[in-house]
């Protein structure tokens, strides 16, 4: 009798369990649904078509990353209903918004009246940023490179970055495509591209430069060079191991788009007296790392900075079709110098 009593305490403290287990999971899904997809601050023009239904809008937003559940946006819209209807149009949204902001700003009717979509290809330096921008009308370059190089950004891949250092933000503002609003100031844009970096730096670099014993800005500083010298993906990774190799062996660098920094403007062929110029990121110069990034690279370079191919080349070569040839040897760099002119 005892055996069968204790059976059934413990089959009722089982289900007491499970039906607990269900609700506490229940309550803590249910309270997720009000936090924001993610912490991405890169706004989205997404269009809400006239007449589109709540579960029409909800498929919408699903479909753009900006919403958690359908349900629970719908159900949350039916809640703060009080008699007024989201509105059609073009709204900036992100999905760092929560779904209540989303609602409010879709009732509210705040749509996008007048934006601007410019984008930065990797490889640009923040000259060729500002110029982009003042060619398209959204900044002065004279103001954002003032602010670029004595704006307040708090944000920790920037702590160790010298204050000093000519273009300061050089490697940190991130190549990609960006959505603001008509008016954006130079801080506000520069801080926009600096949130893309973090969410790059968060989710690739921090924690991982430990693969090639470099602090963060090394790193940027390494891939800066990948970005300016590769033009195919599968040669990001070599150039990388000639770079650490030629570094672990204290050798000069000796690489081209440096010297094209230092001269502040492209050559298609480098004269001898270019590569004499007195500038801390001519690698022909001095030993080591330039002093800075001469880019702001973009995902690809930075992973093959964080993840160089082992090998045993120490030079190469560009041909005509942006493909680069490896060589071992100077003897090699030569014989492959001869095979490209």
């Amino acid at each position: 009798m005892i055996k069968v009593e204790n059976k059934r305490k413990r089959r009722q403290i089982a289900v007491v369990s499970i039906v607990v287990f269900f609700l506490l999971s229940s309550v803590f899904y249910y309270e997720s649904l009000f936090k924001p997809v993610d912490n991405n601050s890169i706004q989205k023009e997404v269009v809400i078509p006239s007449g589109s239904s709540t579960v029409e809008i909800a498929k919408i937003l699903r479909s753009n990353n900006l919403i958690r559940s359908e349900w629970f946006f719908i159900l949350r819209a039916r809640i703060y209903d009080n008699g007024v209807q989201m509105k059609a149009g073009k709204y900036l949204l992100s999905s760092n918004m929560t779904t209540d902001e989303i609602i409010k700003k879709l009732k509210d009717g705040k749509s996008m009246v007048d934006t601007v979509k410019f984008t930065i290809p990797e490889g640009f330096t923040v000259s060729d940023i500002a110029d982009r921008l003042q060619e398209m009308g959204i900044v002065s370059k004279d103001k954002f490179l003032s602010e670029a190089q004595n704006g307040e950004f708090n944000y920790d891949f920037l702590k160790n970055v010298p204050k000093d250092r000519p273009d300061r933000l050089e490697g940190y503002l991130f190549p990609d495509t960006y959505i603001v609003k008509e008016g954006t100031n130079e801080h506000d844009i520069i801080n926009l591209m600096l949130s893309r970096f973090d969410e790059i730096y968060k989710s690739y670099i921090k924690g991982n430069e430990k693969n090639v014993g470099l602090s963060t800005d090394k790193v940027i500083i390494v891939a800066s060079m990948i970005e300016k010298e590769a033009k195919i993906d599968k040669d990001r990774p070599l150039i990388a191991g000639v770079i650490y190799n030629r570094l672990n062996k204290n050798m000069k660098l000796q690489i081209d788009a440096t010297v094209e920094y230092a001269l502040g403007k492209h050559k298609d062929k480098l004269l001898f007296n270019d590569l004499k110029i007195d500038s801390p990121y001519n690698t022909y110069l001095h030993y080591g790392l330039p002093i800075g990034p001469i880019s702001n690279p973009g995902l690809k370079s930075i992973q093959a900075a964080l993840n160089p191919a082992k090998h045993d080349y120490y030079y190469y070569v560009a041909k005509g079709d942006g493909s680069h040839i490896f060589s071992k040897t100077y003897i090699g760099q030569l014989e492959a110098e001869n095979k490209v002119n």
